[in-house]
């Protein structure tokens, strides 16, 4: 049975195109560009932009967090490479020889396993060794490396470990670039024990959206940005630093809309109570637009009485507690609103726009979080 969605997301299959264009200019011909698809696409919808983006030459890898978004990365139609940033379970490893997957090395355990999998098999195995340089997340330290090369050299499967790579602790966070330097050089470092080691890695990879727009040294061979493809800069600092070398905001554009229709209309007197703990109470008499869009749908609660969408080309304030499946607009001052009428939680209406960013504002977060909570449930359109 067909139901018709009451709210839904659609993503611009040109706008996707364009930021893809982009990024690959940026990169450059001679690189690999790996588009991050982890986190249900950043909230885009998993299924819905590995189908479009097996339709870009541009794009040569993909990368996921985790190897349930492997799976489904091939089961919709990706063949290319994969590589998995996040942690496996040592069971679960036979799936990077079944799926041809290339997973991110941190611990020697994972290691050691793959390269028994692999001899087992008689088939080599693609690994990218994940650098620690001062993030403080999932990193080999460089005093751990000569562990790992022994593993190398024991399992024939393993060979040298295909890529090196590492992360930037900082790198959007502020114009001043002092410890991303810092980072690259302690990178750079490494590299030169791996060699002196004897597992020197074929390719190299740090950018991220944020290096891969502001700094061509970062971009080695293979280049990693996530955000960027959806069409969002990865902060203002970021845009601020492009901005003053010269650069002009024409390098993306937005993919996703959020949007829903309203489901009652109602008429409140003054000092009416709205919503959840009467955090608000109406001041004069009020037309009400009750929205089926909650906490549950990625809708942070932190916007009540903050946010405001977008009915007819106009600001509608969100009046009381997000509920969790629920939402209320004002909507007595827009002429002509009728049941069903469709709001824009996320893009234009007319000449108005809500952007991800303006939303992560009043939540106090950052765009990533407001784009990456939207429920993988909330149906996904693809628009031309």
């Amino acid at each position: 049975m067909k139901v018709e969605a009451l709210h839904w997301v659609e993503l611009s299959q040109r706008s996707l195109k364009y930021n893809i264009h982009s990024l690959a200019t940026l990169a450059g011909p001679k690189r690999t560009l790996a588009v991050s698809v982890k986190a249900n696409a950043y909230g885009h919808g998993l299924p819905e932009v590995v189908s479009l983006l097996t339709q870009y030459p541009e794009v040569d890898y993909l990368t996921v967090h985790s190897l349930a978004e492997a799976v489904a990365c091939r089961e919709n139609g990706w063949t290319k490479a994969i590589m998995v940033l996040g942690p496996i379970l040592l069971q679960e490893l036979d799936a990077v020889l079944t799926l041809n997957l290339e997973p991110m090395i941190f611990n020697r355990q994972t290691l050691a396993q793959l390269g028994k999998l692999g001899d087992k098999a008689g088939v080599p195995i693609r690994t990218h060794l994940k650098l620690e340089t001062g993030t403080g997340r999932q990193g080999i330290t460089e005093k751990e490396l000569p562990g790992f090369s022994k593993i190398y050299k024991k399992y024939s499967s393993l060979g040298a470990p295909y890529g090196a790579a590492m992360h930037f602790a900082n790198i959007e966070d502020t114009t001043n670039h002092e410890y991303a330097e810092l980072q690259l050089q302690r990178f750079l470092n490494m590299l030169k024990l791996l060699q002196q080691l004897g597992i020197t890695p074929q390719i190299r990879h740090t950018a991220c959206s944020a290096a891969l727009i502001l700094f061509e040294k970062t971009r080695f061979e293979l280049v990693r940005p996530g955000i960027a493809v959806y069409g969002h800069w990865p902060s203002k600092e970021t845009y601020l630093s492009y901005y003053l070398k010269g650069g002009k905001n024409n390098l993306f554009k937005p993919v996703l809309s959020w949007k829903c229709r309203i489901t009652q209309i109602k008429k409140l007197p003054a000092d009416s109570f709205i919503g959840y703990g009467c955090t608000y109470r109406t001041t004069s008499p009020t037309r009400l637009a009750v929205l089926p869009v909650g906490y549950f749908d990625g809708y942070d609660r932190g916007l009540s009485n903050l946010a405001y969408v977008l009915i007819n080309g106009k600001r509608a304030p969100i009046r009381g507690r997000v509920c969790m499946n629920l939402m209320m607009a004002d909507i007595t001052d827009i002429p002509g609103v009728k049941l069903f009428d469709e709001v824009v939680l996320i893009g234009q209406s007319g000449d108005e726009e809500i952007t991800a960013e303006q939303v992560a504002g009043w939540a106090g977060t950052i765009n990533y979080e407001i784009l990456a909570r939207i429920s993988p449930q909330v149906p996904k359109i693809v628009i031309q």
